[in-house]
């Protein structure tokens, strides 16, 4: 039995999610150089220890994570690591002395350094810590500024950075850019600050598209929640009035922007098909965008020099992305100063100084070296983006060189595309407008909340829920963790237990410390499955099966550091896991699954990286129904103490015979509506071809021609697999219907759908193959309740459990309808009709 006391010293083991390093201060620890909204600003990241400053561009986040460093050096001791893009260490230098009055804080390149020096804060270059010897364990306190690197979570200054800062006791990251567009990269930060770790953030705030790799949409239910989680360790401010202050001396002027569309010729692109299309953001690729940048690079130097001409009296920055655009600009406006990668770093940082104080009247730059901590406001208004591109934070960035407080003059931006781009500004304006977005809705809660984090207390994770349970004819549902119900149950009183367990931490279910999903990793899933599957083993009769679906884990290089894809074998896992509780194996269904999907969802599988290296590419991965056994009381005979009975006249030899295979064909009847009734030609050329390929010899080499001419005549899809082999083998399904789970329904109703469902299919099958009519069949973690659904509508007793509210509610719906006559719409209505 679980000891009740110890499975709730496991779960507490779980709610700290980012250790407490903060320190306390007041107003006069706070150099009286700040102003109102900086000294506030430092006093709420100092009591938080690992804090995010993402104010406005002219805020004076320079001079609040100097502050910052000062105060925790002077009372925690040890040294600060300011980390910045190359060119910005004389804003920090000049900010330290001229602002704040303190000694001028050494650049350092390497350890030897650090360690030559005693000076409380040191400065250094992202480059130094993530290509060279600097180490960042070895500092009390660091600070990142321009810290919009941190939002590719697959970047290798992401994954590096998260290696090598972890543990420093105080952190900060600075800058007015943290997520120009996509909300799920502000959670890129909190795992750098170790507020929550990445991969459960994005379970608990964010929905998958089980159609497509990487694509993650905000639950519109969570996204309260969200920003105000975002507001306990980030604090975004646009002005100081966001905290209560005055506004003097921070009334931006009024920016215009200007856009000049260039004719370079039709507007139509040829595809790689030889297809003539009307250009958009859609279907330019990025090859046919960098060749319309470098053939129209003669027409858009003529308009900048235009405008250029046009104001003689005024300075110019040019942005520019191509060295052949550097070179062409130098050649058309020799009077442009200009700076490069490869350049000496001396003579690049006294450029960009002569232009911030005014010395010259012409500067042409990359966003990548000059878009990032330069302050350029003082003497220039006017900039000129040569083109354009996909990349919006850049774009943003290099935007507020010149619109940022106390900034005198009218901004003037002027935006050169030609008429091929129209598609590529219609994205820049759709990114700018989230951003905007989000921007409005962190303000709010700043004003809303302040700095003291009311409301936050909202945010903790639940332990347990209040038990509800819900009967009806053929059915108990239950609301509750399934270790603490299972326990309740009779022993030797469930007939078949069929379930889809949560797969490792991969995912999280709810926002619940007793979630299984909410574990760190696949060792501590597996200390919580200690506590449910001696139980499971216990209410199961002698003799009777344990049913599991299972799939192995892709785990994605960026986040193991391998830079492969690789699997987590963890169907071998839960074999090992039920055996050592004394479940006895005897088998395994294996359900085949649609590569090109998988793909889709993964990118792992794709054509293009097998063709540049066959050896990084695996195979799909299928799912498993895992075939366990209690032993029953006689194990002379094995039989089962109450055994599953058949009649030879209901069950017959052909029905055995496709049972014993081990593959079974699917109805094809599924719970859907008309618009999920799609492609009917594509589909009926995968019924054709398994018929084809199930009764012909096969040929691989005929396999390929046929995909290929299929492919020729734009019949070969994208998005799943219409010739997929049939399978001969004697454990393998290969026509489990994907659609047909009760997620159609929810996706019908616009409801959050259950992350892995059981297909009825697999359902239906192992309840008539491993149960008796009257038996009590259990799921431990229901999700949408197909098991007792299937149960109860087959002459069984389902009883099922679930932890997420909203889950049980919908499962709870389905399992009514089995109290009337009433049935759901199915396909073969639908083609009835």
């Amino acid at each position: 039995m679980v000891n009740d006391m110890e499975y709730k010293e496991f779960l507490k083991q779980k709610i700290e999610i980012a250790p407490k390093t903060g320190l306390e201060i007041t107003a006069e620890d706070v150099n009286p150089a700040l102003l109102p909204h900086q000294r506030d600003a430092v006093i709420w990241a100092v009591r938080g220890g690992r804090r995010a400053l993402f104010e406005s561009f002219g805020l004076g986040k320079t001079i609040q994570a100097l502050e910052f460093c000062h105060i925790i050096t002077k009372r925690a001791g040890g040294q600060a690591l300011i980390v910045m893009p190359l060119g910005v260490r004389q804003e920090f230098k000049r900010d330290a002395v001229e602002l704040l009055g303190y000694p001028e804080p050494p650049y350092v390149r390497t350890m030897a350094e650090v360690r030559a020096t005693d000076a409380p804060i040191l400065l250094t270059n992202y480059e130094r810590v993530r290509d060279g010897d600097i180490n960042p364990s070895f500092f009390t306190v660091t600070s990142l500024d321009e810290a919009a690197v941190l939002r590719s979570f697959g970047s290798k200054t992401y994954q590096t950075f998260l290696d090598k800062f972890k543990g420093v006791p105080y952190k900060l990251v600075n800058t007015a850019t943290p997520s120009p567009n996509k909300y799920k990269e502000l959670i890129h930060y909190a795992g750098y600050l170790e507020v929550m770790d990445t991969g459960q953030a994005l379970t608990r705030f964010f929905k998958r598209d089980s159609t497509k790799a990487n694509h993650l949409t905000l639950y519109t239910e969570r996204e309260e929640e969200f920003w105000t989680w975002l507001a306990s360790w980030a604090l975004f401010i646009t002005k100081p009035s966001d905290l209560g202050y005055d506004n003097t001396g921070y009334d931006l002027p009024d920016m215009e922007i200007r856009y000049h569309c260039i004719d370079s010729g039709s507007d139509t692109v040829e595809d790689k098909d030889g297809q003539v299309r009307f250009a958009t953001a859609e279907n330019l690729s990025l090859q046919q965008c960098a060749r319309e940048k470098r053939e129209s690079i003669g027409i858009r130097i003529a308009k900048a020099k235009e405008i250029i001409d046009a104001e003689p009296d005024n300075s110019f920055i040019i942005w520019h992305d191509l060295e052949a655009e550097r070179h062409a600009l130098k050649k058309a406006i020799p009077e442009m100063v200009d700076i490069y990668g490869s350049q000496d770093y001396d003579i690049r940082e006294r450029r960009v100084i002569d232009f911030q104080e005014g010395r010259t009247r012409l500067f042409g730059t990359k966003k990548e070296l000059s878009g990032s901590g330069c302050n350029f406001q003082r003497h220039c208004h006017r900039a000129i983006f040569l083109g354009i591109d996909y990349e919006f934070n850049d774009f943003i960035q290099a935007v507020h060189r010149i619109y940022r407080f106390l900034q005198s003059e009218q901004v003037v931006i002027d935006i050169i595309y030609t008429n091929k781009e129209k598609g590529i500004l219609d994205v820049l304006q759709k990114k700018w407008e989230q951003h905007n977005y989000l921007t409005e809705k962190m303000t709010d809660l700043i004003r809303k909340y302040g700095l003291s984090n009311t409301g936050i207390e909202g945010l903790k994770r639940k332990m347990g829920v209040e038990r509800v349970q819900i009967k009806g004819q053929h059915y108990t549902a239950i609301l509750n963790d399934c270790v603490e119900e299972t326990r309740k149950m009779e022993s030797d009183s469930v007939g078949l237990i069929h379930t889809s367990i949560p797969f490792s931490n991969h995912y999280e279910y709810s926002p619940n410390y007793n979630d299984f999903g909410h574990n760190e990793s696949t060792g501590k899933f597996f200390e919580q499955m200690d506590y449910l599957t001696p139980e499971l083993l216990r209410v199961l009769q002698p003799g009777r099966v344990m049913a599991v679906h299972v799939k192995d884990r892709v785990l994605f290089g960026n986040a193991t550091g391998t830079g492969m894809p690789t699997v987590e074998p963890f169907h071998a896992m839960c074999i090992k896991h039920y055996m050592e509780h004394g479940f006895m194996y005897f088998g395994m269904i294996t359900v085949v699954t649609d590569v090109v999907r998988e793909n889709n969802q993964t990118y792992r599988l794709g054509w293009t990286e097998q063709c540049k290296d066959g050896s990084k590419m695996g195979v799909g991965c299928p799912e498993y129904i895992l075939l366990f056994r209690k032993l029953p009381t006689d194990t002379s005979t094995a039989y089962a103490d109450v055994p599953v009975v058949k009649s030879k006249e209901e069950y017959t030899r052909g029905q055995w015979q496709l049972d014993a295979h081990g593959f079974w064909r699917s109805s094809g009847d599924r719970l859907l509506d008309k618009d999920d009734v799609i492609n009917a030609d594509v589909s009926t050329l995968r019924k054709i071809y398994h018929k084809f390929s199930r009764e012909s010899v096969y040929s691989y080499e005929e396999h390929v021609k046929l995909a290929n001419e299929l492919d020729k005549n734009g019949r070969l899809p994208a998005t799943f697999m219409v010739i997929d082999p049939a399978s001969w083998s004697d454990e393998v399904w290969d026509d489990i219907n994907r659609m047909k789970t009760l997620n159609t329904e929810q996706a019908r109703r616009k409801l959050i759908m259950h992350i892995c469902p059981l297909q009825i299919d697999i359902v239906e099958r192992i309840i008539n193959r491993y149960s008796n009519e009257g038996d009590v069949v259990y799921d431990p973690f229901a999700g949408l309740f197909t098991v007792p659904y299937i149960a109860a509508k087959t002459g069984r007793y389902g009883i099922g459990c679930e932890l997420n509210p909203d889950s049980f509610r919908d499962g709870v719906g389905y399992l009514k309808s089995t109290d009337t006559k009433t049935e759901q719409m199915t396909l073969f209505d639908l083609l009835g009709a």
